[in-house]
């Protein structure tokens, strides 16, 4: 275990007793709130993780290295910038997913690619957007936020 890890949980922890001790009631029905969350998003989170390994497994190091890798230059990073415009799974599961391409030989460049669509864009809750924003701001978002995706992503590859 690392000393961020350790850090997070100890403030946490910490956090916790003292909302305990300030309002038991309130921390008591949070906790609750939480956990009924974590039983609601559990199965698609498992599915994803099985989802992730079944992908990884399958298909060979050598073909994610060439798809998204270092040589696959902007082909690859447009490829991994629509794909995570189009897929919906939570960004807690974007991480380790991130650790496993980068395992499997994906650039630095495509996988930050892939989070920041991943977290910023939202293909399938586009229509919800729309409704609430208007059509022209939701696609405008969309799309500054794709070219925004892809900068940020040229940036983390020049950097690391």
């Amino acid at each position: 275990m690392n000393v961020a890890t350790v850090i997070i949980n100890v403030f946490a922890i910490v956090s916790l007793i003292v909302a305990f001790v300030k309002d038991r009631t309130k921390t008591k029905r949070a906790l609750m709130i939480a956990l009924k969350s974590f039983v609601r998003i559990l199965p698609m989170v498992v599915a994803i993780v099985i989802l992730i390994g079944l992908l990884l497994g399958f298909v060979p190091k050598s073909v994610i290295s060439e798809t998204v890798g270092e040589q696959a230059g902007y082909k690859g990073i447009i490829v991994v910038a629509i794909l995570g415009a189009i897929m919906h799974i939570p960004s807690i599961i974007s991480f380790p997913l991130a650790s496993s391409l980068l395992k499997s030989g994906a650039s630095v460049t495509a996988v930050a690619v892939f989070i920041t669509t991943l977290t910023m864009i939202g293909i399938v809750t586009l229509p919800l957007e729309i409704r609430e924003l208007g059509k022209k701001m939701a696609l405008l978002r969309n799309g500054i936020s794709f070219v925004v995706a892809i900068v940020i992503g040229l940036i983390m590859g020049k950097i690391l």
